[in-house]
Protein backbone atom coordinates (compact mmCIF):
# COMPACT_ATOMS: atom_id res chain seq x y z
CA UNK A 1 0.00 0.00 0.00
CA UNK A 2 3.36 2.39 0.99
CA UNK A 3 4.23 1.29 -2.77
CA UNK A 4 0.89 2.24 -4.25
CA UNK A 5 0.18 5.48 -2.74
CA UNK A 6 3.75 6.92 -3.43
CA UNK A 7 3.78 6.07 -7.59
CA UNK A 8 0.07 7.69 -7.22
CA UNK A 9 1.29 10.63 -5.65
CA UNK A 10 4.50 11.08 -8.03
CA UNK A 11 2.12 10.21 -10.98
CA UNK A 12 -0.11 13.23 -10.35
CA UNK A 13 2.66 15.84 -10.00
CA UNK A 14 3.93 14.45 -13.79
CA UNK A 15 0.53 15.36 -15.21
CA UNK A 16 0.61 18.74 -16.58
CA UNK A 17 4.38 18.34 -17.54
CA UNK A 18 3.16 15.46 -19.55
CA UNK A 19 0.22 17.00 -20.97
CA UNK A 20 2.85 19.83 -22.20
CA UNK A 21 4.99 17.60 -23.78
CA UNK A 22 2.03 15.77 -25.89
CA UNK A 23 0.79 19.26 -26.57
CA UNK A 24 3.71 20.27 -27.95
CA UNK A 25 3.92 17.11 -30.13
CA UNK A 26 0.74 18.27 -31.61
CA UNK A 27 1.50 21.64 -32.40
CA UNK A 28 4.81 20.80 -34.46
CA UNK A 29 3.17 18.05 -35.89
CA UNK A 30 0.14 20.14 -37.60
CA UNK A 31 2.64 23.49 -38.27
CA UNK A 32 3.70 22.26 -41.85
CA UNK A 33 0.58 20.66 -42.67
CA UNK A 34 -0.77 24.94 -41.51
CA UNK A 35 2.17 26.47 -43.60
CA UNK A 36 1.28 24.33 -46.96
CA UNK A 37 -2.57 25.56 -46.62
CA UNK A 38 -1.06 29.24 -46.05
CA UNK A 39 0.44 29.17 -48.95
CA UNK A 40 -2.43 27.33 -50.99
CA UNK A 41 -4.33 30.11 -50.32
CA UNK A 42 -2.15 33.18 -51.12
CA UNK A 43 -1.34 31.72 -54.51
CA UNK A 44 -4.90 31.10 -55.77
CA UNK A 45 -5.16 35.14 -54.03
CA UNK A 46 -2.38 35.60 -56.41
CA UNK A 47 -3.51 34.50 -59.52
CA UNK A 48 -7.02 35.59 -59.45
CA UNK A 49 -6.14 39.20 -59.67
CA UNK A 50 -5.22 41.70 -62.18
CA UNK A 51 -3.60 45.11 -61.71
CA UNK A 52 -6.60 46.29 -63.88
CA UNK A 53 -8.78 44.62 -61.15
CA UNK A 54 -8.10 47.99 -58.64
CA UNK A 55 -9.51 50.95 -61.20
CA UNK A 56 -12.75 50.44 -62.41
CA UNK A 57 -13.49 52.99 -65.55
CA UNK A 58 -17.18 52.45 -65.55
CA UNK A 59 -17.10 54.15 -61.94
CA UNK A 60 -14.34 56.95 -63.14
CA UNK A 61 -16.74 57.99 -66.24
CA UNK A 62 -19.79 57.91 -63.55
CA UNK A 63 -18.31 60.13 -61.19
CA UNK A 64 -16.77 62.82 -64.12
CA UNK A 65 -20.81 62.69 -65.16
CA UNK A 66 -21.24 63.96 -61.54
CA UNK A 67 -18.38 66.04 -61.16
CA UNK A 68 -19.01 70.12 -61.63
CA UNK A 69 -15.37 71.06 -63.20
CA UNK A 70 -12.20 69.21 -63.15
CA UNK A 71 -11.28 70.10 -59.95
CA UNK A 72 -13.87 68.58 -58.17
CA UNK A 73 -13.50 65.57 -60.41
CA UNK A 74 -10.40 65.29 -58.96
CA UNK A 75 -11.67 65.23 -55.56
CA UNK A 76 -13.87 62.57 -56.23
CA UNK A 77 -11.20 60.47 -57.36
CA UNK A 78 -9.39 60.62 -53.78
CA UNK A 79 -12.45 60.92 -51.55
CA UNK A 80 -11.41 58.16 -48.81
CA UNK A 81 -15.01 58.16 -47.87
CA UNK A 82 -15.98 56.70 -51.29
CA UNK A 83 -12.65 55.14 -52.52
CA UNK A 84 -13.38 55.22 -55.90
CA UNK A 85 -9.34 53.52 -56.72
CA UNK A 86 -7.63 50.72 -54.92
CA UNK A 87 -4.98 51.31 -57.13
CA UNK A 88 -1.16 50.77 -55.01
CA UNK A 89 1.49 51.03 -57.70
CA UNK A 90 4.57 51.26 -55.62
CA UNK A 91 3.15 48.57 -53.20
CA UNK A 92 4.17 50.53 -50.41
CA UNK A 93 0.53 49.33 -48.44
CA UNK A 94 -1.28 52.91 -49.49
CA UNK A 95 -3.77 53.66 -52.42
CA UNK A 96 -2.06 56.30 -54.62
CA UNK A 97 -3.35 59.62 -55.00
CA UNK A 98 -4.66 60.13 -58.23
CA UNK A 99 -3.89 63.48 -60.40
CA UNK A 100 -5.80 65.06 -62.83
CA UNK A 101 -3.92 67.27 -65.77
CA UNK A 102 -5.91 68.53 -68.46
CA UNK A 103 -4.65 69.86 -72.35
CA UNK A 104 -6.82 71.69 -74.63
CA UNK A 105 -7.36 72.72 -78.59
CA UNK A 106 -10.73 74.00 -79.79
CA UNK A 107 -13.32 71.92 -78.95
CA UNK A 108 -11.23 69.26 -77.99
CA UNK A 109 -10.19 68.25 -74.60
CA UNK A 110 -8.76 65.54 -73.20
CA UNK A 111 -8.74 64.59 -69.06
CA UNK A 112 -5.10 62.39 -67.95
CA UNK A 113 -5.89 60.52 -64.88
CA UNK A 114 -2.00 59.89 -63.53
CA UNK A 115 -1.15 57.81 -60.55
CA UNK A 116 1.40 59.36 -57.95
CA UNK A 117 3.89 56.76 -57.24
CA UNK A 118 7.39 58.61 -55.66
CA UNK A 119 8.84 62.13 -55.79
CA UNK A 120 8.57 63.16 -59.35
CA UNK A 121 7.08 60.04 -60.85
CA UNK A 122 3.40 59.40 -62.07
CA UNK A 123 2.31 56.40 -64.06
CA UNK A 124 -0.72 57.35 -66.50
CA UNK A 125 -3.90 55.54 -65.68
CA UNK A 126 -6.70 56.57 -68.10
CA UNK A 127 -7.73 59.65 -70.31
CA UNK A 128 -10.86 61.30 -70.89
CA UNK A 129 -11.69 62.46 -74.36
CA UNK A 130 -14.56 65.04 -74.49
CA UNK A 131 -15.27 66.89 -78.09
CA UNK A 132 -17.80 69.08 -79.42
CA UNK A 133 -18.70 67.34 -82.87
CA UNK A 134 -20.47 69.17 -85.44
CA UNK A 135 -23.80 69.44 -84.67
CA UNK A 136 -22.91 70.86 -80.85
CA UNK A 137 -23.21 67.69 -79.21
CA UNK A 138 -20.71 66.56 -76.75
CA UNK A 139 -18.79 63.01 -76.94
CA UNK A 140 -16.92 61.35 -74.41
CA UNK A 141 -14.93 59.05 -74.60
CA UNK A 142 -13.07 57.06 -71.03
CA UNK A 143 -9.51 55.27 -72.70
CA UNK A 144 -7.47 52.73 -70.31
CA UNK A 145 -4.00 53.30 -70.37
CA UNK A 146 -2.31 50.26 -72.97
CA UNK A 147 0.04 49.49 -70.06
CA UNK A 148 -2.83 49.38 -67.35
CA UNK A 149 -5.85 47.88 -69.94
CA UNK A 150 -4.06 46.95 -73.25
CA UNK A 151 -5.16 48.79 -76.57
CA UNK A 152 -8.67 49.65 -77.12
CA UNK A 153 -10.27 49.77 -74.08
CA UNK A 154 -12.50 52.32 -74.09
CA UNK A 155 -15.74 53.15 -72.92
CA UNK A 156 -18.22 55.35 -73.82
CA UNK A 157 -20.83 57.03 -71.26
CA UNK A 158 -24.00 58.06 -72.59
CA UNK A 159 -25.71 60.01 -69.76
CA UNK A 160 -29.23 60.33 -69.14
CA UNK A 161 -28.82 64.56 -68.41
CA UNK A 162 -26.08 66.79 -70.18
CA UNK A 163 -23.67 66.56 -66.96
CA UNK A 164 -23.03 69.84 -65.29
CA UNK A 165 -19.18 69.99 -66.38
CA UNK A 166 -20.51 70.36 -69.86
CA UNK A 167 -21.46 74.25 -69.05
CA UNK A 168 -17.77 74.55 -67.20
CA UNK A 169 -16.06 72.67 -70.50
CA UNK A 170 -17.85 75.47 -73.03
CA UNK A 171 -18.91 78.52 -70.37
CA UNK A 172 -17.25 81.46 -69.64
CA UNK A 173 -15.48 80.17 -66.61
CA UNK A 174 -13.19 77.42 -68.53
CA UNK A 175 -9.83 77.97 -67.41
CA UNK A 176 -7.00 75.06 -68.02
CA UNK A 177 -6.70 72.65 -65.01
CA UNK A 178 -3.55 70.98 -63.83
CA UNK A 179 -3.37 69.29 -60.33
CA UNK A 180 -1.04 71.33 -58.07
CA UNK A 181 -0.33 68.61 -56.01
CA UNK A 182 2.65 65.58 -55.79
CA UNK A 183 4.07 63.30 -54.16
CA UNK A 184 3.84 64.48 -50.20
CA UNK A 185 1.50 67.11 -50.60
CA UNK A 186 -2.16 66.30 -50.70
CA UNK A 187 -5.42 68.42 -50.43
CA UNK A 188 -7.11 68.51 -46.80
CA UNK A 189 -9.64 66.06 -47.17
CA UNK A 190 -7.40 63.16 -48.84
CA UNK A 191 -5.60 60.95 -46.45
CA UNK A 192 -4.82 57.36 -47.75
CA UNK A 193 -5.92 54.18 -47.01
CA UNK A 194 -5.40 50.34 -47.49
CA UNK A 195 -6.25 48.60 -50.27
CA UNK A 196 -8.85 46.07 -50.56
CA UNK A 197 -8.57 42.70 -51.70
CA UNK A 198 -9.60 43.14 -55.57
CA UNK A 199 -12.40 40.60 -55.04
CA UNK A 200 -13.54 43.22 -52.16
CA UNK A 201 -13.34 46.34 -53.74
CA UNK A 202 -15.21 45.00 -57.41
CA UNK A 203 -18.23 44.67 -54.90
CA UNK A 204 -17.91 47.76 -53.19
CA UNK A 205 -17.38 50.34 -56.19
CA UNK A 206 -20.18 49.21 -57.81
CA UNK A 207 -22.30 51.04 -55.21
CA UNK A 208 -21.03 54.15 -57.09
CA UNK A 209 -21.71 53.48 -60.62
CA UNK A 210 -24.61 55.21 -61.51
CA UNK A 211 -26.81 52.78 -63.02
CA UNK A 212 -29.01 54.84 -64.57
CA UNK A 213 -26.18 56.00 -67.45
CA UNK A 214 -25.02 53.57 -70.16
CA UNK A 215 -21.47 52.43 -70.26
CA UNK A 216 -21.09 51.14 -73.95
CA UNK A 217 -17.39 49.55 -74.80
CA UNK A 218 -16.03 50.07 -78.21
CA UNK A 219 -12.41 49.77 -79.65
CA UNK A 220 -12.41 52.84 -81.69
CA UNK A 221 -11.33 56.39 -80.30
CA UNK A 222 -13.42 58.94 -82.24
CA UNK A 223 -10.96 61.95 -81.71
CA UNK A 224 -7.50 62.30 -83.86
CA UNK A 225 -6.61 65.38 -81.97
CA UNK A 226 -6.93 64.07 -78.54
CA UNK A 227 -4.39 61.68 -79.64
CA UNK A 228 -2.16 64.30 -80.19
CA UNK A 229 -2.94 66.04 -77.20
CA UNK A 230 -2.22 63.30 -74.46
CA UNK A 231 1.08 62.93 -75.63
CA UNK A 232 1.55 66.41 -73.91
CA UNK A 233 1.00 65.02 -70.30
CA UNK A 234 1.42 61.63 -70.29
CA UNK A 235 3.98 60.30 -68.12
CA UNK A 236 4.80 56.42 -68.05
CA UNK A 237 7.54 56.13 -65.41
CA UNK A 238 6.04 52.88 -63.37
CA UNK A 239 5.53 51.57 -66.65
CA UNK A 240 9.44 51.96 -67.53
CA UNK A 241 10.88 50.92 -64.57
CA UNK A 242 8.24 47.46 -64.89
CA UNK A 243 7.99 46.59 -68.72
CA UNK A 244 7.50 42.90 -67.43
CA UNK A 245 4.25 43.99 -65.83
CA UNK A 246 2.64 45.57 -68.67
CA UNK A 247 -0.91 44.21 -69.79
CA UNK A 248 0.91 42.22 -72.60
CA UNK A 249 2.94 40.55 -70.19
CA UNK A 250 0.92 39.94 -67.32
CA UNK A 251 -1.96 38.26 -69.54
CA UNK A 252 -0.74 36.67 -72.29
CA UNK A 253 -3.22 35.95 -75.40
CA UNK A 254 -5.47 38.46 -74.65
CA UNK A 255 -6.28 41.31 -76.03
CA UNK A 256 -7.09 44.08 -73.12
CA UNK A 257 -9.40 44.28 -69.96
CA UNK A 258 -12.74 43.30 -71.86
CA UNK A 259 -11.49 40.54 -73.16
CA UNK A 260 -9.99 39.26 -69.92
CA UNK A 261 -13.21 40.15 -68.22
CA UNK A 262 -15.12 37.90 -70.64
CA UNK A 263 -12.29 35.38 -69.78
CA UNK A 264 -13.01 35.34 -66.28
CA UNK A 265 -17.02 35.15 -66.88
CA UNK A 266 -16.35 32.29 -69.09
CA UNK A 267 -18.93 29.26 -67.37
CA UNK A 268 -17.33 26.09 -66.93
CA UNK A 269 -18.51 22.62 -67.95
CA UNK A 270 -18.70 20.69 -64.95
CA UNK A 271 -22.50 20.23 -64.87
CA UNK A 272 -23.65 17.03 -64.98
CA UNK A 273 -26.41 16.49 -67.74
CA UNK A 274 -29.49 14.46 -66.92
CA UNK A 275 -29.77 11.46 -68.96
CA UNK A 276 -32.71 12.45 -69.69
CA UNK A 277 -31.67 14.99 -71.31
CA UNK A 278 -29.08 13.46 -73.83
CA UNK A 279 -30.05 13.64 -77.38
CA UNK A 280 -27.93 12.94 -80.46
CA UNK A 281 -26.94 16.77 -80.68
CA UNK A 282 -26.10 17.37 -77.52
CA UNK A 283 -28.25 19.95 -77.10
CA UNK A 284 -30.74 19.82 -73.82
CA UNK A 285 -34.07 18.86 -74.60
CA UNK A 286 -37.24 22.05 -73.61
CA UNK A 287 -38.97 20.71 -70.30
CA UNK A 288 -42.32 21.16 -72.84
CA UNK A 289 -40.80 18.34 -75.52
CA UNK A 290 -43.02 15.78 -76.47
CA UNK A 291 -43.11 13.33 -79.53
CA UNK A 292 -44.36 13.88 -82.79
CA UNK A 293 -46.96 11.45 -82.40
CA UNK A 294 -48.14 13.18 -79.61
CA UNK A 295 -48.22 16.84 -81.02
CA UNK A 296 -50.37 15.43 -84.29
CA UNK A 297 -52.66 13.97 -81.67
CA UNK A 298 -52.37 10.75 -81.68
CA UNK A 299 -50.75 8.03 -78.92
CA UNK A 300 -47.18 7.29 -79.24
CA UNK A 301 -45.84 3.82 -80.01
CA UNK A 302 -42.67 4.49 -77.69
CA UNK A 303 -43.38 2.09 -74.40
CA UNK A 304 -40.72 1.50 -71.85
CA UNK A 305 -37.88 2.72 -75.05
CA UNK A 306 -38.94 -0.03 -77.15
CA UNK A 307 -41.45 0.55 -80.29
CA UNK A 308 -44.11 -1.21 -80.47
CA UNK A 309 -44.61 -2.33 -84.27
CA UNK A 310 -48.52 -2.91 -85.34
CA UNK A 311 -49.19 -6.95 -86.66
CA UNK A 312 -50.50 -7.50 -90.02
CA UNK A 313 -52.60 -10.22 -91.07
CA UNK A 314 -51.23 -12.56 -93.82
CA UNK A 315 -53.98 -11.42 -96.57
CA UNK A 316 -52.65 -7.93 -97.04
CA UNK A 317 -51.82 -6.60 -99.87
CA UNK A 318 -48.06 -6.60 -100.11
CA UNK A 319 -45.99 -9.55 -99.23
CA UNK A 320 -43.08 -7.77 -97.30
CA UNK A 321 -44.75 -7.79 -94.03
CA UNK A 322 -45.07 -11.52 -93.49
CA UNK A 323 -41.19 -11.88 -94.47
CA UNK A 324 -39.98 -9.38 -93.07
CA UNK A 325 -42.69 -10.24 -89.24
CA UNK A 326 -40.95 -13.78 -89.18
CA UNK A 327 -37.44 -12.28 -89.46
CA UNK A 328 -38.24 -10.15 -86.29
CA UNK A 329 -39.26 -13.23 -84.54
CA UNK A 330 -36.21 -15.27 -85.42
CA UNK A 331 -34.07 -12.52 -83.68
CA UNK A 332 -35.87 -12.81 -80.32
CA UNK A 333 -36.76 -16.35 -80.01
CA UNK A 334 -33.54 -18.27 -80.79
CA UNK A 335 -35.03 -21.84 -80.20
CA UNK A 336 -37.96 -21.59 -82.72
CA UNK A 337 -35.84 -20.49 -85.93
CA UNK A 338 -38.16 -22.59 -88.48
CA UNK A 339 -41.62 -22.39 -86.60
CA UNK A 340 -42.09 -18.51 -88.38
CA UNK A 341 -41.10 -20.30 -91.67
CA UNK A 342 -43.61 -22.69 -91.66
CA UNK A 343 -46.69 -20.95 -90.94
CA UNK A 344 -46.21 -18.47 -94.46
CA UNK A 345 -45.65 -21.89 -96.80
CA UNK A 346 -48.96 -23.77 -95.07
CA UNK A 347 -51.45 -20.89 -96.08
CA UNK A 348 -50.12 -19.55 -99.32
CA UNK A 349 -50.15 -23.57 -100.77
CA UNK A 350 -53.90 -23.78 -100.00
CA UNK A 351 -55.48 -21.12 -102.52
CA UNK A 352 -53.26 -22.58 -105.26
CA UNK A 353 -54.55 -26.49 -104.63
CA UNK A 354 -58.45 -25.05 -104.85
CA UNK A 355 -57.84 -24.60 -109.07
CA UNK A 356 -56.74 -27.88 -109.71
CA UNK A 357 -60.09 -29.68 -108.34
CA UNK A 358 -62.32 -27.94 -110.18
CA UNK A 359 -61.17 -29.08 -113.45
CA UNK A 360 -61.02 -32.82 -112.75
CA UNK A 361 -64.67 -33.02 -112.09
CA UNK A 362 -65.87 -31.04 -115.10
CA UNK A 363 -65.25 -34.04 -117.78
CA UNK A 364 -68.20 -36.18 -116.10
CA UNK A 365 -71.16 -33.86 -118.18
CA UNK A 366 -69.96 -34.50 -122.07
CA UNK A 367 -72.69 -34.01 -124.61
CA UNK A 368 -70.50 -35.70 -127.37
CA UNK A 369 -70.70 -39.06 -126.04
CA UNK A 370 -75.08 -39.01 -125.66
Amino acid sequence: MIKDDFYQKNLIKHIPKMKKKIFSALILALFPIYGIWAQDVTTVEATDSDISDNLDLEAVASVFGEAKDLEDFEKKLNDPDTQISNLDLNEDGEVDYLRVVEASKDDTHVVTIQAVIAKDQYQDVATIDVEKDSNGDTQVQVVGDVYMYGPDYIIEPVYVHPPVIWVWFWGPYYHPWHSPYYWGYYPPYYHPWRPYPPHRYRTNVHVHINVNHTYRHTTVRRSKTSIHLQNKNSRNDYGMKHPDKSFAKRNEGIKNKQELNKQKTKPTNTKQVNSKDKISTGKKVQSDWKPQSERDGGKSNVKNNKVSVPTQKPGNKTTKTPSTKPTQKTNKVNNNINKPNTTPQAKPNVPVNKPQAKPQAAPKVNPKKR
